[in-house]
């Protein structure tokens, strides 16, 4: 069983692997469409940077995904399932805003004058129908920003080091399995995420 499912807009699933957080990523990948905002959150070396690059690989792009934060944000070209033309923009939010946002119209202004001078608030909200947005740390920004995102969690059952950023699959495993949690938050995920577990499971039993 690819995981325990929640309700029709969340679903969780197990992650004992590297290969297996890829997996995740590639089907996350069939059914990502142009104006997507995800949102990747988990601790340092939870496996963030792996299921990215699952993503990317199933959206064929045209460079390696790594961990964007000494870049902020890095743009790469592929394409959909449908296979017409997508933009990724990785986003890396860790070292954005020097305060604790919460909500109100204080910290929104904040917030956007912060992504305006990266030239990135345009693309939280309205990301363009040939974009999708991966924003890692960004869920404040994201809930301040894009109405319409899917919220993927990774939490990790063991506690790591800190030099435990990029693992491999035996490290994955000797350490205990991740749980992925995938929660939709707008009406144009709603109907993807049965896709979405149809395509876990296949990735699954592979």
């Amino acid at each position: 069983m690819a995981g325990s499912m929640e309700a029709d807009n969340t679903m969780e699933v197990s992650a004992p692997t590297a290969e297996r957080m890829r997996h995740i990523g590639s089907a996350l990948a069939s059914v990502v469409q142009g104006g997507d905002v995800l949102v990747l959150s988990g601790p340092l070396g939870a496996g963030k940077t792996t299921l990215s690059q699952g993503l990317g690989k199933g959206l064929a792009v045209d460079g390696p995904i790594v961990s964007p934060t000494f870049t902020i944000a890095r743009e790469l070209q592929g394409r959909g399932a449908d296979g017409k033309p997508l933009r990724l923009v990785h986003v890396d939010a860790y070292r954005l805003g020097s305060v604790e946002y919460e909500p109100g119209q204080a910290s929104v202004g904040r917030l956007l004058d912060e992504l305006e001078s990266l030239g990135l608030d345009e693309a939280l909200e309205d990301p363009g129908e040939h974009t999708v947005v991966l924003m890692e740390w960004g869920q404040q920004m994201a809930s301040a920003f894009a109405q319409e995102r899917l919220e993927v969690t990774i939490d990790r059952s063991v506690s790591l080091g800190d030099d435990s950023a990029s693992l491999s699959a035996s490290e994955l495993s000797s350490q205990g399995q991740r749980i992925v949690t995938i929660h939709a938050v707008g009406s144009s995920w709603i109907p993807r995420m049965e896709r979405l577990r149809k395509a876990i499971s296949h990735e699954h039993s592979q």
